[in-house]
């Protein structure tokens, strides 16, 4: 069957449709990952997006239960150069058109994705509509210009209920805006006690948890389409140590006052150089956004840069002066892409170890004893 995608500049690519029948629009977005399609069919942080993978071969080791990165794909579409029906890997339990149908997901191949990935990176990210369907150019135009972007993407994607991923050392509070599977498995290798909040639950509510430190999730969409979220982190600045990644480092950004800006067409793949500017070393990263922390924004707040994309010399970490504070705007557990970074979990237990013999915390039954002393 055939399948349309058109961009809102006009541009028009005929293929051959998989996955689901229907149509659907989104902002269309490119990842230049080799490998880990299943990760990112599964990465909260693409919700409502149509997902370009750049390498030509997709489907070819199938689809498994143990590499999603959340309980189910939030993508609005995917687009392939070729798309392998007959995957061969003793770990595929069934294939990449069987998941896309089963969450209703249109996939269009047979098309130029290199076309398609300079016209991105030269115009912009742009709206597309993707349709197995028969309409014509003119109808299909109509129907995009007609549509509207979503803001609430984070809602979709966060958890409605707390959950927990019990572990014997420091308790960590991980507000949840479209997390990775990930985030909780690194956390969980190093025995925290990991508890997931939903993206509205109050600084109050957190409290309530008796936290050692709070983690702020990645996530899909705008941050400045969640101002609660920010109103929150700087409710708990300078209370809890505090680490943040991606959505959660330009959350992190604007609750200290900086400001944050749309990219020409993000980054998102598993190879992004990133340098510490502490030590001078660069590691290979991988990243999904489309928002950056303005540089300029940085000026007359409390925060400062620790590290810088090689690329384009866009912000990739920050810290707190004051507080016990840091974010960085790629992703440490990775999934897909290098493990390079996952000593950033490990720097952040070790600022909440130091934090705590710092500001030792009386125990809740002194706490209760004074109480009742002061009510006597």
């Amino acid at each position: 069957m055939q399948a349309k995608l058109l961009l809102e500049d006009g541009t028009l690519f005929t293929g051959r449709s998989f996955g689901a029948e229907g149509e659907t629009t989104g902002e269309v977005v490119f990842n230049t990952g080799i490998t880990g399609y299943q990760e990112v069919l599964s990465d909260p942080s693409y919700c409502g997006q149509i997902v370009t993978m750049t390498y030509p071969l997709i489907g070819n080791y199938g689809i498994n239960r143990d590499d999603f990165e959340s309980v189910r794909p939030y993508i609005n579409g995917f687009v392939v150069r070729r798309h392998e029906p007959v995957p061969s890997n003793w770990r595929a339990q069934y294939t990449i058109d069987e998941l896309l149908r089963e969450h209703g997901i249109i996939g269009i191949s047979d098309i130029d994705t290199r076309m398609l990935t300079r016209r991105i990176r030269h115009q912009g990210t742009m709206r597309g509509i993707l349709t197995s369907g028969s309409l014509s150019t003119e109808e299909l135009m109509e129907r995009l210009n007609s549509s509207v972007s979503a803001t609430n993407q984070v809602s979709h994607t966060s958890t409605s209920h707390i959950y927990t991923s019990p572990g014997p050392k420091e308790r960590i509070v991980l507000i949840d805006y479209g997390a990775k599977t990930g985030i909780v498995r690194e956390l969980s290798q190093r025995g925290c006690d990991v508890v997931v909040v939903p993206q509205d639950t109050t600084a109050e509510q957190i409290r309530r948890l008796h936290p050692d430190g709070i983690q702020l999730s990645n996530g899909p969409g705008d941050p400045k389409d969640v101002p609660a979220a920010v109103k929150v982190i700087e409710e708990l600045l300078g209370e809890y140590p505090i680490f943040g990644i991606c959505l959660g480092h330009q959350l992190f950004a604007l609750a200290c006052g900086a400001d944050t800006d749309k990219l020409k067409f993000g980054h998102r793949g598993g190879n992004h150089p990133v340098k510490d500017l502490q030590t001078g070393r660069c590691y290979i990263t991988s990243q999904n956004h489309g928002y950056t922390v303005k540089e300029t924004s940085i000026e007359g707040t409390e925060l400062e840069v620790t590290h810088i994309n090689n690329n384009d010399k866009t912000i990739e970490g920050l810290k707190h002066k004051t507080y016990p504070a840091f974010s960085v705007q790629y992703h440490p557990e990775a999934a897909p892409g290098p493990f390079d970074n996952g000593y950033l979990f490990d720097q952040f237990l070790t600022m909440i170890r130091e934090y705590k013999e710092q500001h030792p915390q009386k125990t809740r039954q002194a706490e209760m004893m004074a109480a009742v002393k002061g009510a006597n």
